[in-house]
């Protein structure tokens, strides 16, 4: 799993949940995204041979989507399963906590993510 900023406290915790079902995962915290550690997720790719990428923003046409396509790029014969993007939906944030948490991507999703790259 890829991932930054306040999204890595649910990476941590998908990957604990997967270590419960026999699922070592990695996780990275990217801690800058320009210039981001391409040499570090693709070194994880090719040890782990799958990529999820996790961030809050909106799933698509973000930093989730260039680092998705980047490793499909030079990544592409390293990988064993699909590249998963976990994010947002594509809408404005709502303002009501209660609305804010179930809008952001949680634990739960990422670990279906996972599991998609292992099916």
């Amino acid at each position: 799993m890829v991932t930054y900023g306040a999204a890595l406290h649910i990476a941590l915790a998908a990957a604990e949940t997967l270590a419960g079902d026999g699922v070592d995962a990695e996780v990275i915290d990217l801690r800058s995204l320009q210039p981001w550690d391409e040499a570090a997720v693709l070194a994880s790719l090719s040890r782990t041979h799958r990529l999820v990428v996790l961030h809050e923003a909106v799933e698509a046409f973000g930093i989730g989507a260039e680092i998705a396509a980047r490793m499909a790029d030079v990544g592409f014969d390293e990988l064993d399963g699909p590249i998963v993007r976990v994010g947002a939906p594509f809408m404005p944030v709502p303002y009501a906590s209660s609305l804010e948490k179930a809008y952001l991507p949680g634990a739960d999703d990422v670990v279906a993510a996972v599991r998609r790259t292992l099916a």
